[in-house]
């Protein structure tokens, strides 16, 4: 998401090294260059005319400090004025009220409500510590009770069972009763959506509405929609009293109008986006930190988040602990590295959040895909014991055995050995006295070359 913004705005941005102070002159080309990378990415106009204005006044005439070079100058501007866009500070989840606290979902067709009602259900889980139910009152669309049931049942959460035989109104009465004498915590009800927006759907959600009394309802957009994203949220809008918005299917929109459009459109802050079909591919929606990304300065606090969530912390330590020993790092080792990149979206997942990476990024989608990760595990599964143990006794003979069975080239096999020898370099590194700053510099060089550093 915000891969083309990020790329034309850091262009941008660029063009004002060298310059002494900020004047109408010299950047009234980089804001031209801005407003068209904003309109590409499918911001609503009048988004972009505002931000701009904004930003305009800030800009002209700002002295330059001995510390800050114009482009910084103006890029703190633009970082500001981008978090404000955004909505200014994160806002979570308001689950205080007498238990159960009711969350409904409400969007269009498609726009992914089931799926996120299931992520919803385990971020309240697991970051919340809260009992959860889901429901299904969506009586339409084929399979959606069963969908939610599976996610639900996949995800360890409550579900509350629903027929198409019952109205919506009725199914989301006896949920709620279920989810009292059931002690849970907190119900999220998942609504039925049409291809557009009409009165029988409008008319529907709003006696669910009243019915419920939810704490939270929130309105789910496909970030894909673009514009047209933000234009349904304000008719949703107008019908419901909404508290917030979910962005979904963030990963499949490299221009992220979305985002920038809806929360200035509607006036409701944007509490979540979904990035990826997992279910714990959720996020809370931190404005200061996807601005920091748009403008290609990174996202540490989100990478430790999910460092935090996602690495296997027993296999870390472990692994710490066998390096400290100077005994040698393994093929298998190798491959559980390579197991924990892909958990936290991969190499180039990790490189959009560095500061600086965002162009790197990029070269490395070019160079390294999930298809390249999934052949290394799959040349590794095909290693016996002793061979991922001692990678030394892989002779020509084995190389073709090992090639065969993952279905892969000798010439691949080879290329794994090599790289793995790469990576047992480092590992030495961090053994010995400051070897996390060795083992950094190593991998700095190997970026610097244009190579991988796995």
């Amino acid at each position: 998401m915000f891969d083309n913004l990020t790329r034309k705005v850091g262009a941008a941005l660029g063009q004002l090294s060298g310059k002494r102070t900020l004047t109408e002159d010299n950047i009234a080309e980089t804001l031209r260059t801005v407003r068209l990378a904003l309109l590409e990415a499918d911001v609503a106009l009048d988004v972009v005319q505002n931000f701009l204005g904004k930003v305009r006044l800030r800009g002209v005439g700002s002295e330059v400090s001995a510390s800050l070079s114009p482009g910084e100058a103006f890029l703190k501007i633009v970082n500001e004025e981008l978090i404000e866009v955004l909505g200014g500070a994160s806002e979570g989840l308001n689950l205080s009220t007498q238990p159960p606290a009711v969350i409904l979902l409400a969007g269009l067709q498609g726009a992914g409500k089931t799926t996120t009602a299931a992520k919803l259900g385990v971020f309240v889980k697991e970051r919340l510590g809260k009992q959860v139910m889901l429901v299904s009152a969506d009586v339409y669309r084929p399979a959606a009770i069963e969908q939610l049931k599976t996610l639900a049942s996949g995800a360890g959460l409550g579900f509350c069972e629903s027929s198409i035989e019952e109205t919506p109104l009725a199914i989301a009465t006896r949920a709620l009763q279920a989810a009292k004498t059931q002690f849970a915590d907190v119900l999220i009800v998942d609504t039925a959506g049409r291809l557009a927006i009409d009165d029988e759907l409008m008319l529907e959600i709003s006696e669910l509405h009243r019915a419920l009394n939810p704490v939270e309802t929130l309105f789910v957009v496909d970030a894909m929609t673009g514009q047209d994203a933000a234009n349904t949220a304000r008719q949703f809008g107008e019908v419901l009293p909404l508290t917030g918005v979910v962005v979904t299917k963030a990963d499949g929109d490299a221009r992220g109008g979305a985002a920038l459009s809806v929360r200035q459109i509607t006036g409701r802050p944007i509490k979540f986006i979904g990035q990826g079909e997992g279910v714990e591919a959720l996020e809370l929606f931190h404005p200061d930190r996807i601005a920091s990304r748009i403008l290609g300065m990174g996202d540490v606090m989100s990478l430790i988040e999910e460092a935090e969530q996602k690495i296997d912390k027993a296999k870390a330590t472990k692994l710490a602990k066998k390096i400290q020993k100077g005994r040698g790092f393994d093929l298998s080792d190798f491959r559980d590295q390579i197991q924990q990149m892909n958990n936290m979206g991969g190499l180039t997942g990790m490189l959009d959040k560095l500061p600086g990476m965002g162009n790197m990024a990029d070269a490395a989608k070019a160079r390294v895909d999930q298809q390249n990760f999934g052949q290394l595990e799959a040349i590794i599964n095909s290693m016996t014991p002793k061979e991922r143990s001692y990678p030394d006794v892989i002779s020509g003979s084995r190389k073709r055995r090992i090639a065969m069975g993952s279905g892969t080239q000798i010439q691949d096999v080879n290329r794994l050995l090599k790289q793995h020898k790469q990576m047992q370099k480092m590992m030495k590194k961090m053994g010995r006295k400051g070897g996390m700053a060795n083992m950094m510099r190593g991998m700095g060089g190997m970026l610097n070359q244009g190579k991988r550093p796995f």
